[in-house]
């Protein structure tokens, strides 16, 4: 099933892809009956609001749009927070985490001891100021540097940029002109090749080792298939405006499914 939608380009959350190389490239078979979910054509919101430690049962007639939506999730998180591979099917009976796999380093970063600041006394017959939570925000994790030598997917101006923690500017944001060539920006395997995430358009995903993988959507069309290998600089689709209100490449980067801030692994222009 197609996995929620984006509309115009200023929402650009693309494929919080936590577990996304099992998710990708594993395939999901079961005795049970199979429930495939409707291709989704509105826009949804995909600012998710992970539930840790709880979970969904499949029931029949159940789609992965429908219980991601209901629990305030990405319906692409959702599916890659339980490997969930392209087309996305679920299966009566099956549970589903609502949250990333990851929470547990992630608390006990978060828990580690830090330095109390020093209270300050209010000068005598003043008012208190309140009080503030000083509880210390999730920590983001920093991966380490790349093995690979980036190069750009295509040409034209940056329209949008990646802003840490923020679901909707995980990658940039390249203007061109329509049926301009887009490429690979490092050798790889493409693990999904089409247009089944409805508001993305056209994508294409290269799975560069088993942490580091980029995405290009809105693409006119597409130019390999899944499980092809390519090189770096080489065609692999050309600039379109599917999903999108204007001729641009959505580019992202993803380290262990995490986004990274492309421009900084992209050669300096």
């Amino acid at each position: 099933m197609g996995v929620g939608g984006r509309s115009g380009n200023h929402a650009r959350p693309l494929l919080a892809l936590v577990g996304v190389l099992a998710c990708l490239v594993a395939a999901s078979c079961g005795s049970t009956r199979i429930v495939r979910g409707p291709t989704m054509h509105q826009s949804t919101a995909r600012i998710s609001t992970p539930r840790y430690g709880a979970t969904a049962t499949v029931h029949p007639g159940d789609t992965l749009y429908r219980i991601a939506v209901g629990n305030g999730i990405s319906p692409l998180d959702l599916a890659m927070w339980n490997a969930v591979p392209p087309p996305y099917t679920i299966h009566p009976g099956q549970r589903l985490r609502l949250y990333p796999s990851d929470r547990a380093a992630a608390r006990s970063v978060a828990s580690a001891p830090r330095p109390r600041a020093p209270a300050v006394q209010p000068p005598s017959g003043s008012v208190r100021a309140p009080t503030v939570d000083s509880t210390p925000a999730a920590p983001i994790l920093v991966p380490g540097a790349s093995p690979f030598t980036w190069t750009w997917p295509a040409d034209g101006s940056i329209t949008g940029r990646y802003v840490a923690g923020e679901p909707t500017q995980q990658g940039i944001d390249i203007a061109g002109q329509e049926g301009q060539p887009v490429r690979a920006a490092a050798d790889g395997v493409v693990v999904y090749s089409g247009s089944g995430l409805v508001g993305y358009g056209e994508l294409v995903i290269v799975k560069h080792n088993d942490a580091w993988l980029s995405a290009y959507g809105h693409n006119r069309s597409r130019l390999v298939n899944e499980g092809q290998r390519v090189t770096a600089g080489q065609q692999i689709a050309q600039m379109g405006h599917t999903g999108a209100a204007r001729d641009v490449l959505h580019f992202e980067i993803r380290y262990n499914g995490k986004p990274v801030d492309p421009l900084a692994y992209l050669p300096k222009k």
